[in-house]
């Protein structure tokens, strides 16, 4: 693997540039989806913001999953290059999306909505920064065919393990995918189908896939014998289900929403 890219004086952290890679992505679909719904609004700054919150809210979750780690070497903790949590991300990132459309005045269900799908890709993307860096993301040992090892990774093994960040690449894009359609048929029905809806398949899609990655990752075990991401998954599910319910009741009452 490749954590760091050497260019002569200067050392670039391969995760690092993966992760800004995924933010102009994710800017270039925000823009996209905004401009198909005809929402005046700066991606750049939606973009930004829910970013860095996520990656902050993503590190700051992961070390209290362990305090006495973090306790016993605090700084070390905080500033490694590995060791982020993706439930503290979404709920930083989405608590600073919330924040910003409540400060512009723009729907906030309807913001949801055009945010999901970049904010799915973009989590793909930002997979290939553990994987090129070797981080840890990786999974069990397996005697699959594509099964790698990871043995000048920040995290090094010399078994041959699942490489989950690319298993999550590839459903990231295809969840991307499912809600930009869902959003277009969206758009298309007008208000017969009301906001809410893609951020809400949002919702339900990346849990159960984070759900079921967990199975073959090396993440120790402690609800109920479920890892702490896929606790944080069955929540995620379930409130992406509760919207889903209630924007579909909305839907078939014909009621007018202003959200």
């Amino acid at each position: 693997m490749i954590p760091f890219l050497h260019i002569g004086w200067l050392t670039i952290p391969t995760f690092g540039l993966m992760v800004a890679l995924a933010m102009l992505v994710s800017f270039y679909v925000l823009r996209a989806d905004l401009r198909r719904r005809g929402i005046a609004a700066d991606a750049e700054l939606f973009i930004a913001i829910p970013c860095l919150a996520g990656i902050a809210g993503a590190k700051l979750y992961h070390v209290l999953e362990s305090p006495s780690e973090f306790f016993a070497n605090p700084w070390s903790e905080l500033f490694s290059q590995f060791g982020f949590a993706w439930f503290g991300g979404l709920l930083a990132g989405v608590g600073a999306f919330v924040w910003l459309a409540r400060r512009e005045k723009i729907p906030l269900l309807t913001m949801m909505d055009a945010g999901s799908p970049a904010a799915t890709l973009g989590y793909g993307i930002g997979r290939i920064g553990c994987f090129l860096s070797g981080d840890g993301d990786y999974g069990v040992p397996t005697s699959l065919p594509w099964g790698m090892s990871f043995p000048n990774g920040l995290v090094p093994t010399t078994e041959r393990v699942h490489p989950t960040p690319m298993y999550e690449l590839i459903v990231a894009c295809v969840i991307a995918w499912i809600l930009w359609r869902i959003g277009a048929k969206q758009i298309a029905a007008a208000r017969k189908v009301f906001a809410g809806i893609v951020f809400a398949s949002y919702l339900m899609l990346t849990g159960i896939a984070r759900f079921l990655v967990e199975f073959i990752r090396i993440n120790p075990r402690s609800f109920f014998g479920m890892t702490n991401a896929q606790a944080a998954s069955l929540a995620s599910i379930a409130a992406g289900g509760l919207l889903w319910f209630g924007v579909r009741r909305r839907s078939n009452r014909g009621h007018v929403d202003r959200r």
